[in-house]
């Protein structure tokens, strides 16, 4: 008999519309994850599919030859259980089956598409693994590529979920066409951001004493800047205190330069010159809507919480 107590190991993968993610983790008796191998590749799966809802077939291409490597890579750690969940460029495609089905034949993965509900639900998971002690109420932010997550959770009390069809891909894609933006497409980018949040956020009530928890790539790239890291150290990212002022400091460093010129920047992974600019107009609106002053920046998200899912529903 295999016995319950033993670490188990995990293997998960996030494929985002910018971004695609793999984790392998050991799962502890007390829930806690403890990384054995992660990768991150920036992709851009949902590139054109604003305009087109269909899958490019050389984003696809790429993201199934990523797979094909992770599917080596996991069998070599010998895990437990492996998931693979597809977010918002996949569920706007028209030809996602199409996408499933390559994924499923030529990379060995039966992948799950997850709403952006279920999404946000996954995501707290692996949030709610890495909070300081003492925080309780949260607010969660989740910016992505196509889509971003709006989750206010307190203990005993069911988490309020908006999804919203907004992330940087989206945005760039939609309203910023010139490098770099021009004023008028700064203000209908921030003007469509406003509305999205404030109606994301009409029915929460007290929002405003929850903490206030941002993840995902834009979040952590900004905190990265905010320090200048010549290296991306998830010590010094996790739990950072990232301000406002920062953020619109930040915002406007990036938006008087090219792409090309953002390249090199303290802190800025590479890949994520194009949509950087857009992720800080986001968050920058969303916390002048929101009237927060400070977000605390989460290492930890949906990659985590995805594995802590599919350790829960594999007791």
């Amino acid at each position: 008999m295999t016995d319950p107590s033993r670490t188990k190991r995990f293997a998960g993968v996030d494929i985002g519309t910018l971004t695609c993610r793999l984790l392998i983790a050991d799962l502890l008796i007390d829930q806690r994850l403890i990384e054995v191998r992660s990768e991150r590749r920036i992709l851009r799966l949902g590139e054109g599919v604003d305009q087109t809802k269909r899958l490019r077939v050389a984003a696809m291409d790429r993201v199934v030859q990523c797979l094909k490597e992770w599917h080596e890579i996991i069998n070599v750690f010998q895990v437990d259980a492996a998931v693979v969940v597809a977010t918002s460029a996949v569920r706007d495609a028209e030809n996602r089956d199409e996408f499933l089905d390559r994924l499923k034949h030529e990379a060995g993965f039966e992948v799950e598409l997850i709403s952006g509900e279920e999404e946000a639900r996954r995501t707290m998971l692996g949030i709610r693994s890495g909070l300081p002690i003492g925080v309780t109420d949260v607010l969660a932010l989740d910016i992505g590529g196509g889509s971003t997550e709006f989750i206010l959770e307190r203990p005993g009390q069911k988490p309020i979920v908006r999804s919203i069809d907004i992330g940087v891909v989206r945005l760039c894609e939609r309203l910023l066409h010139h490098d770099p933006p021009t004023d008028e497409e700064v203000s209908q980018a921030r003007e469509w951001a406003a509305k999205k949040t404030r109606a994301a956020v009409a029915d929460m009530s007290n929002y405003q004493t929850a903490t206030f928890v941002g993840t995902a790539g834009t979040i952590t790239s900004l905190a990265a800047m905010a320090q200048k890291l010549p290296t991306y150290e998830p010590t010094r990212i996790h739990n950072y205190q990232l301000q406002l002022r920062t953020i619109q400091d930040l915002e406007q460093t990036l938006l008087i330069r090219k792409q090309t010129d953002r390249a090199g920047l303290p802190g800025l992974e590479s890949g994520r010159e194009e949509v950087i600019a857009a992720g800080a107009i986001i968050i920058r609106t969303i916390m002048e809507v929101l009237g927060q002053s400070t977000v605390l920046v989460s290492d930890l998200g949906l990659r985590e919480g995805v594995l802590i899912d599919l350790a829960i529903r594999g007791r």
